[in-house]
């Protein structure tokens, strides 16, 4: 079972770039963030077309998560516990049917906390202790459980091409950088980094100033498996090649493959 994560930058903006990745890769589940758009305007038919059973938490003009799945739904949860006062569409979480056991996939975006000097950073940091609470909560099932998405978190230098630049934003803060490893240490493994090291490991380039030409990339998006996961996980890659084409997201596809 491929299970891939990737911030699509505008569902309707991308549609045809989307829908021909999905046609070459053929992930059992896709996660997409920012699909910018509510619920009932979603372009269902085009994916439905391809075989996916597809459910959204949307949002108009920004935000925005959905899960499409080959595999059947025996479950679907939309919001992050923890604040009902909330609005931002940013989580949704399935159960997906397998053929030896299920998987519990959640599918984020995390705020982005930019300027830190405003509320922002302070939601982006309370968001991410509610995802942590959530999260250990979750793992006591002990079950296949996947948290995937684009995370607006830097792990580490190495995580970025010129690190020094981004001292001063939110991505690449200590405090941001403190929730996720606190994440990690609940149990998670962050699968890329458990399969490869390399440098110039990247999944989004701006747009601006000839990023993507120049390499110059961070590795924000990630994928989070639980103990349970990681026992079955095969394969982790990187969709880089999506980036250079017409009309691109500034991020690319996440992947991981699991045994069933």
């Amino acid at each position: 079972m491929r299970v891939a994560s990737w911030n699509i930058n505008g569902v309707k903006a991308r549609i045809e770039t989307v829908l021909t990745w999905l046609k070459e890769t053929d992930p059992d589940v896709a996660c997409f963030q920012e699909i910018k758009s509510v619920d009932e305007n979603f372009p269902r038919t085009p994916f439905e077309d391809l075989g996916y059973n597809l459910e959204t938490h949307g949002q108009k003009g920004f935000n925005g998560v959905a899960i499409l799945s080959k595999r059947p739904f025996e479950e679907v949860n939309r919001r992050l516990p923890g604040d009902e006062t909330d609005e931002q569409a940013r989580y949704i979480e399935a159960v997906i049917a397998g053929n030896s056991q299920p998987i519990r996939v959640g599918c984020l975006y995390l705020p982005n906390g930019n300027p830190i000097d405003t509320e922002k950073f302070p939601y982006k940091l309370s968001w991410m202790e509610r995802l942590n609470t959530h999260a250990q909560k979750q793992l006591e099932n002990e079950e296949a459980f996947l948290l995937v998405g684009d995370y607006n978190v830097i792990p580490d230098p190495i995580d970025a091409r010129n690190p020094e630049k981004w001292t001063n934003d939110a991505l690449f803060q200590p405090e941001s950088r403190r929730a996720f490893r606190s994440l990690l240490n609940l149990g998670f493994t962050e699968a890329v980094r458990a399969t490869q090291d390399a440098p110039e490991t990247y999944s989004f380039w701006d747009y601006q100033a000839g990023a993507w030409q120049r390499n110059n990339g961070i590795r924000i998006d990630h994928l989070l498996l639980s103990p349970e996961a990681t026992d079955i996980m095969t394969s982790v890659g990187i969709d880089k090649f999506v980036r250079g084409r017409e009309k691109p997201s500034d991020h690319v596809p996440v992947w991981v493959e699991l045994a069933d």
